[in-house]
């Protein structure tokens, strides 16, 4: 066999550095793409943002750094005077006798600050109080002893966020100093402590002795004391809304079950849930849309699109000085590069949503139930871009509309199919099941069967199953679960 030599011709892709990064930029939510401009403005002397833009919401904008500078510079200071502070507390509890005093010691609670501490207000005002420090407080302003003010802030520390004490005063007691001696009872004494604190239901162990302990803390009344006895002996059937057994068990008639039941409900069963820290999630809209002369348009929002341009001072050097720029003008090409993408990038997203809102103009309209089944096929057909191009630029992309600010994604949705023929979206068909459970009577609540039953006369061809997918979906318990007295 020899050795030949024979030509080819062929055809293929080659990703540029500048496609890659208008690809990379286009599947970018606006956070994210304000995060990797303010590193190409770091990086690139040649890149500068336009005077008077207002996108300063971003993490690496000029007002978050100085908070950030400033915060670190009050943490060093803190944590120098903490230092000094903790060194005074160890030379003040070395000469403490035992181990048991070093431990009442430090479940007192108290703590020294001088009256020329440098405080930042504005810090504590802003800080949350969590739920531990919120009973600190309360146990601070109690008439208790050293010591059991020292046990029930240890019970305390013995809770989670939500209020419960899931271990056992057994398995709690190997943790304290024998010293002490301490035994169970001091440890319940110590709990009874913490379940008369607020919020009222703090220091249960079940969510029957959560709910128990609300209900005593209130008012005696009929109501409340019906309400005690369900919740101490009736749970379970109350759960399963078994009413008629109820009623026979408790010798109540419905205007009085119906009522301790509404008491019930009110009840938190997550009662420390309230001062846990929770993370606040900004969405910043890329289009907006309003309806101008009869017609639903999108514009770009302003406050989105960052403003950029070539640093004049630098080009005006790198053209006098011809031939002899370096790295600049690298650097001037991959700042024409960026912008020319990010300007790309809002192009197509704008003609995205354009074709959106023109396929979901009845969504606009009439709401919900008027949105008819939308794929990205169909978008990619009408635009003539590829159909990874369309789910790139509707992914962690929103529109603030007048029925609300959406994902791109939420206007697409499979289809099911109609008696006449045609298609109802899955969005519709959850709209249309949540208006009947609305409207349903609650002492007869809807099937998923009955439910099915009442979209066929519609011309819904919807299984049964599919309802009680959809229905989950929303949050809608089973019928059982809704039925009321």
């Amino acid at each position: 066999m020899k050795p030949t030599l024979q030509l080819k011709l062929s055809q293929h892709l080659t990703l540029t550095p500048q496609l890659q990064q208008s690809i990379k930029l286009l599947q970018l939510s606006t956070i994210e793409l304000n995060q990797e401009i303010e590193r190409f403005l770091l990086e690139n002397p040649m890149l500068e943002r336009e005077d008077g833009d207002g996108s300063d919401f971003g993490p690496g904008s000029g007002a978050a750094t100085a908070t950030s500078e400033r915060s670190s510079e009050q943490g060093s200071s803190d944590g120098a005077q903490d230092g000094e502070r903790g060194e005074e507390r160890a030379e003040h509890e070395a000469g403490a006798s035992d181990e048991a005093g070093e431990w009442l010691s430090a479940g007192s609670g108290s703590t020294r600050r001088d009256d020329d501490d440098d405080v930042d207000y504005q810090e504590f005002q802003a800080a949350e109080t969590s739920l531990r420090d919120h009973l600190d407080q309360q146990v601070a302003l109690s008439p208790l002893s050293d010591r059991d003010r020292a046990l029930v802030r240890f019970v305390i520390e013995a809770l989670d966020d939500d209020g419960y004490l899931h271990q056992e005063l057994e398995d709690l007691l190997p943790l304290l100093p024998e010293e002490l001696d301490i035994d169970l009872d001091d440890l319940g004494i110590a709990l009874r402590h913490v379940q008369h604190l607020e919020p009222a239901g703090i220091g249960a162990r079940t969510v029957q002795e959560c709910l128990s302990l609300q209900l005593r803390a209130m008012a005696a009344g009929d109501e409340r004391d019906l309400a005690l006895r369900i919740v101490d002996g009736h749970l379970e059937l109350l759960a399963e809304r078994n009413f008629v057994k109820l009623k026979r068990l408790l010798s109540c008639d419905d205007d009085a079950l119906r009522a301790a039941h509404a008491l019930i409900c009110r009840l938190d069963p997550h009662p420390g849930s309230r001062y846990a820290a929770q993370e606040t999630r900004y969405v910043i809209p890329d289009v907006v849309v309003r309806k101008l002369r009869g017609r639903w348009q999108v514009n770009l929002n302003p406050e989105a699109m960052p403003k950029l341009r070539i640093n004049a001072l630098y080009a005006q050097l790198l053209q006098q000085n011809r031939g002899n720029g370096g790295g600049l003008t690298g650097q001037l090409q991959e700042a024409r590069w960026l912008i020319k993408n990010v300007q790309q990038r809002f192009d197509t997203i704008l003609r995205v949503s354009q074709a959106i809102v023109d396929q979901q103009r009845q969504f606009f309209d009439h709401g919900e139930v008027a949105m008819r089944p939308l794929t990205l096929r169909e978008i990619a057909d009408q635009l003539e871009l590829h159909e990874s191009t369309v789910s790139r630029v509707t992914t962690q992309k929103f529109m603030a509309t007048p029925r609300g600010v959406f994902e791109l994604k939420y206007f697409f949705g499979s289809h099911v199919a109609t008696d006449t023929g045609g298609a109802a979206s899955s969005t519709a068909i959850r709209a249309l099941i949540r208006q009947l459970v609305d409207a349903e009577d609650r002492k007869k609540p809807l099937s998923d069967a009955k439910i099915a039953d009442l979209l066929g006369q519609q011309g819904i061809v919807v299984a049964r199953r599919t309802i009680a997918k959809y229905r989950e979906s929303l949050n809608i318990p089973p019928v059982s679960m809704r039925k009321t007295i």
